[in-house]
């Protein structure tokens, strides 16, 4: 699905196809209308509400002698505007790529439609999780979270965000539920839509609880990590589709999927399970967003732990399978190389062919005199 596509017949108007085919315009021109809502007084306020980060509080900080303010950010809900408004961008990012970069591949390699669906859907997340996986990393760099990991959980609740914090869980939150519609633009299948579904909704649920408990830091960690993985995953299968010979890049995310899930277990357990328990403010207050309580800690645990070995369930699967497929193929090919051996050695003995019958020229008989 592209910008614009080309076709014969117009469809009708505010028709299922007409909204299909234009649909990254008419989702333009609703962005471009809270855009022009900033150029005047009347629209000003409610448009900042959709397009900037809200919730700003200024902070005073001292180094030395000098005082300097620092800008930092809370949830709240008028974050639900800003994401809808990135939702919208999300949806026209994902028509331009499609038109511009995928669907001239898919011209170029001729694909089937299995294929064509699966190298939609590997290239629009690789975009996807290049992105964020080099955004989230750099925050993780510039906060010092990874040169300090006990800043995970040591002054809990992290309610004070800096912006690009706030605004990678914006985008996160507002990508995430743009696949939703994509569902129809894209025409997915029936039987598809299930699958999609679930993981878009553990996408949602995994991120938005981490944003509203003031888990932030830890989920920024468990994000990056899970989408470098998943950027492998992804990465491999485009290769995979240009050339079905080079498949070492599912080896190398198969081993890192694996190191990935533990890792994720352990940070979560030594996060949640050790590190909150112990930290000096427990209880539960909403005005101070100190979720510190029991029931939560086992919660927050056991979603993790239980979307964790889905994971693992469904990898386990996607490998009996594909091992199902490729043992045909080399019992095969065993199969043809031994055949070719044995004509080999019916036809020559230790490699040199044999002389005899059709291969051998003909014997002159002498003239008898």
């Amino acid at each position: 699905m592209g910008i614009r596509k080309k076709s014969s017949k117009n469809p009708p108007v505010l028709s299922h196809e007409f909204i299909i085919q234009n649909h990254a315009d008419i989702v333009s021109c609703v962005a471009m209308l809270f855009l022009l809502g900033l150029m005047f007084e009347i629209t000003s306020k409610i448009a900042v509400l959709f397009i900037t980060v809200q919730y700003n509080v200024t902070v005073t900080a001292s180094e030395g002698s000098e005082e300097t303010a620092v800008n930092y950010f809370h949830h709240g809900l008028k974050d639900m505007a800003t994401i809808f408004f990135y939702m919208l961008v999300a949806i026209i990012m994902h028509a331009i790529i499609q038109e511009y970069v995928l669907d001239k591949i898919n011209r170029k390699m001729h694909f089937s439609k299995t294929k064509h669906s699966k190298f939609n859907e590997s290239g629009q997340l690789s975009a996807f999780y290049l992105f964020s996986c080099a955004w989230g990393a750099s925050i993780l760099f510039s906060e010092n979270i990874l040169s300090n990991p006990v800043s995970l959980w040591e002054g809990y609740p992290h309610t004070l965000m800096p912006f690009q914090m706030k605004f990678y869980y914006i985008c996160q939150l507002g990508y995430w539920l743009h696949a939703l519609p994509e569902l129809y633009f894209q025409k997915i299948k029936k039987e598809d839509i299930p699958r999609q579904l679930v993981y878009i909704s553990l996408y949602l649920v995994h991120i938005a609880g981490a944003y509203i408990l003031n888990l932030n830091r830890l989920g920024l960690v468990l994000l990056v990590l899970h989408y470098f993985v998943e950027l492998l995953f992804h990465i491999s299968r485009i290769i995979y589709f240009s050339n079905e010979e080079r498949q070492a890049g599912f080896s190398v995310w198969a081993v890192l999927f694996v190191l990935a899930r533990l890792l994720t277990l352990s940070l979560s357990v030594l996060t949640v399970g050790f590190g909150l328990a112990g930290a000096e403010q427990q209880g539960l207050s909403l005005s101070e967003g100190n979720f510190n309580v029991l029931f939560i800690r086992v919660t927050v645990l056991a979603a993790i732990c239980t979307s964790q070995a889905f994971m693992m369930w469904k990898f386990i699967n996607f490998q009996l399978r594909r091992w199902r497929e490729h043992a045909p193929t080399t019992v095969l090919k065993k199969k043809s190389s031994s055949v070719k051996g044995k004509s080999r050695k019916a036809n020559g003995v230790n490699g040199s062919v044999s002389t005899n019958g059709a291969d051998s020229p003909r014997v002159k008989k002498e003239k008898s005199s």
